[in-house]
């Protein structure tokens, strides 16, 4: 609070005990509490009676929202993701019977309709490769000359 190190309390308190004396120096420290006391709870008092006052009049809401604005100032790329998210949020959540939410579905049916005919064109393409490299192996053997038998007399 006032950034008193030891050696400066010490120091004050060598001086209290040469002005004041050893007899009423209890007395000076209990009244010097005291009126700390009574400071702190005049300031507590006071913060709470400020931030009631705040409460009521909304400055709480608009306080939050500089904060927001602040918070955006000092990352504007962060903030921007938080409003593409939210906005994000607001087009993925569809109500099922609306004309968005049927078309959503209908083309969620043609997505997977496409993928398996997709993948059922790729395994017939695969498979007319391996039918392709198949002959093709065969007509190559074929055309290796295979070694004479020697008939045994």
């Amino acid at each position: 609070m006032f950034d008193l190190g030891w050696t400066e309390l010490l120091v004050i308190g060598i001086v209290a005990l040469i002005v004041v004396g050893p007899k009423d120096l209890p007395v000076l420290f209990r009244r010097v509490g005291q009126f700390v006391g009574k400071a702190k709870g005049m300031a507590r008092e006071f913060s709470s009676a400020m931030n009631e006052a705040a409460d009521q009049s909304g400055m709480r809401e608009m306080s939050s929202s500089i904060n927001k604005s602040l918070k955006a100032a000092t990352n504007p790329v962060g903030s921007a993701m938080d409003g593409v998210k939210s906005a994000a949020k607001s087009l993925t959540d569809l109500d099922p019977e609306s004309e968005t939410g049927k078309l959503s579905k209908k083309r969620a049916e043609d997505v997977a309709k496409i993928q398996a005919a997709t993948a059922r064109a790729a395994a017939e393409r695969k498979q007319r490769e391996a039918a392709e490299a198949m002959a093709k192996a065969e007509e190559l053997e074929a055309k290796v000359p295979k070694p004479a038998v020697e008939e045994k007399e």
